[in-house]
This record gives C-alpha cells, structure tokens and sequence, in this order.
C-alpha cells in the first residue's frame, strides 16, 4: 500500500514577491552606480549600454504583471520608455515597482500554477514566467557589473539585496 504525501509549497507568494523585489533594488544600485553618460553610452563587445537592458527590464516585469493579473494577450513593447538621465530612469524604475506590487497582490496564489501565454509567445506556468522576470534582470545585472569593473567603478555586492 502506498500513501500519497501532499508537498506544502517551498516559498509562496509573499516570499517570491520579496525574493524578486531583493533583486530589483539592488538593479536599482548598479543603476545608481553608473556615471550619467556611461549608464547610456557605454558598452563593451557590441552589447547594448545598460540604460536599455534596464528599459527591457521595465518593459517586462510591470507590464507583463499586469497582462496576468487581466488576463491580457499583451505583446512585448518598450515604445514609450525613453528615460534621457540617469533621474528620469531612477523615477520609472521605482514607478514599476509599485506597479509590479500592485499586480503581483491581483494574482491568486493558486493561480500561478496556471498557464499563460505571455505576450503572446511564452506559454507557461505564471511562476515560470515570474522566474523568467528575475532570471533576465540577473542576467542583465551581470553584464551591468562588467560595465561598472569595465569602468573601474566597485558595483554593489550581489549578496546584499
């Protein structure tokens, strides 16, 4: 006879909501760090400055948030995000951070087990997608840390979030 055991969720919704938003303010460090002109100049082997890798992040987490929580097919778009100071990006960033709080709290936690074509392209679990959300923002934080080494600036520890 075998007895079937029910697994309690490792983290939930607060703690993943938490675990994310750790990320984004320490984004939001590296951000601080640059000088004005290299956060939109300056890049290294052809890849983007890190202004518009954190545009792509500001395009994503938000709006894609609120595509879930309304259950909207949105596409993927960073028409309108146009932060000319280093200010102005500071400003949007901690903008979207509300907005991802504010959608973040709209979506039932037994909801992000359910699948949801993301932008019309990624079909997948809404945790999945959110892991996607936090695995992308680490990754373009890297490329921002070899930016700021590049430019001899310290960047912020990663561990402190």
């Amino acid at each position: 006879m075998t007895t079937a055991t029910v697994q309690a969720p490792v983290i939930g919704k607060e703690q993943l909501l938490k675990h994310w938003q750790g990320h984004r303010n320490l984004t939001r460090r590296v951000i601080e760090a640059f000088p004005e002109k290299e956060l939109f100049e300056f890049s290294v082997a052809g890849m983007r400055p890190f202004s518009d890798l954190a545009i792509e992040l500001l395009s994503i987490g938000g709006p894609a948030l609120k595509a879930i929580a309304d259950r909207a097919a949105t596409p993927y778009s960073e028409e309108g995000i146009t932060p000319k100071t280093k200010e102005a990006l500071l400003q949007l960033w901690d903008a979207e951070t509300e907005t991802i709080n504010t959608y973040f709290e709209r979506i039932p936690e037994e909801d992000f087990s359910q699948t949801f074509n993301l932008f019309g392209q990624y079909e997948f679990p809404i945790y999945q997608n959110i892991f996607y959300f936090i695995d992308n923002e680490i990754h373009h934080r890297g490329q921002g840390y070899v930016y700021l080494r590049a430019l001899n600036i310290q960047p912020p520890f990663f561990w402190e979030r």
